[in-house]
């Protein structure tokens, strides 16, 4: 592997450790961490970057285990100068850096009904990448094109029928980076729609483990979803009852924990390592095949090497 890197505008971090990026805060370092000034400074770096050198985007790490032996290669995290939101008629284009929660309250404030993202924790990159979705709403319900750059540095601008959403799933290709979503809506009331989303965060609250530190949603609902992400009637099979009803809601391994309030919530409840987290995980995985015959996958991402000492034994 090249380990010559081009010189940028933004911050570029050797040794950077990223369990201070990801909301379980596991994870070893990644060997480099940049953070581009702007579009034209991640075009340029991707352009000059050595073809064989390993690049992998992530957003605010809402939805990510880094493994403990941490990332070889480069990670890239979009910041400031990509979370703008601005509102053209009945279109919000947002920064890839912006936060969910932030693009569905300016929607609102100008009467568009994006009020499915209030909730989902993570940035419009993120969502767009896993196809985020909540009541029954999906971001390939409202992308109208997604802009990035190539990992060879070329702009690019991606439809819905580019990405191939299904279910928590898009087909971005590997080394590529979103940098802008154009998002459509339909038109609501401002008052009503806040209304909407503060109902939402309350019921939230009610049922899931929002004051613990998680990555959302541990594993996808087994089925239930047709290929573009849209919800199956006939079909009500979920996680999180699986898990209860194999009797692991609450349990832990090391300092990794599956939610006494939400069982499909994996929390980092005492210091947990990645490698007790993903140990939990796949023990969930085995229990709940073995009680209920199917098998659960996972929807947190994980990514990296495990520790030295991990891979030894």
């Amino acid at each position: 592997m090249t380990l010559e890197l081009p010189t940028p505008r933004g911050v570029l971090t050797p040794n950077r450790r990223l369990d201070s990026l990801t909301w379980l805060r596991v994870g070893g370092p990644a060997d480099w961490l940049f953070q581009p000034a702007d579009t034209e400074d991640l075009a340029g770096f991707l352009r000059d970057l050595a073809a064989d050198m390993p690049v992998f985007p992530i957003g605010v790490g809402s939805n990510l285990i880094v493994r403990d032996g941490g990332i070889r290669g480069v990670v890239i995290r979009l910041g400031r100068g990509f979370n703008t939101i601005t509102v053209e008629d009945d279109r919000v284009i947002a920064g890839a850096g912006a936060l969910d929660a932030h693009v569905a309250r300016r929607a609102a404030d100008a009467g568009l009904d994006l009020t499915f993202l209030r909730t989902i924790p993570g940035s419009v990159g993120g969502a767009v990448r896993m196809n985020a979705g909540c009541y029954g709403s999906y971001i390939a319900d409202h992308l109208l094109e997604a802009r990035g750059v190539s990992r060879d540095g070329r702009p690019v601008v991606l439809t819905p029928d580019d990405l191939r959403f299904a279910y928590r799933h898009s087909e971005l290709p590997e080394g590529w980076v979103i940098t802008e979503a154009v998002l459509g809506a339909g038109k609501g009331d401002p008052d009503a729609l806040h209304a909407k989303m503060a109902a939402q965060l309350a019921r939230r609250d009610e049922t899931q483990p929002t004051k613990e530190r998680s990555a959302g949603s541990t594993f996808r609902n087994p089925a239930g979803f047709s290929s573009t992400g849209q919800a199956d009637d006939t079909h009500d099979l979920k996680a999180w009852s699986l898990i209860d009803r194999a009797g692991l809601r609450g349990h832990s391994w090391g300092g990794a924990q599956m939610s006494e309030k939400h069982p499909n919530f994996l929390l980092n409840a005492a210091g947990a390592t990645a490698a007790d987290l993903e140990a939990l995980g796949e023990l969930v995985r085995r229990r709940v095949l073995e009680d209920s015959g199917q098998e659960l996958q996972w929807e947190v991402i994980r990514i990296g090497e495990p520790a030295a000492e991990q891979d030894e034994t």
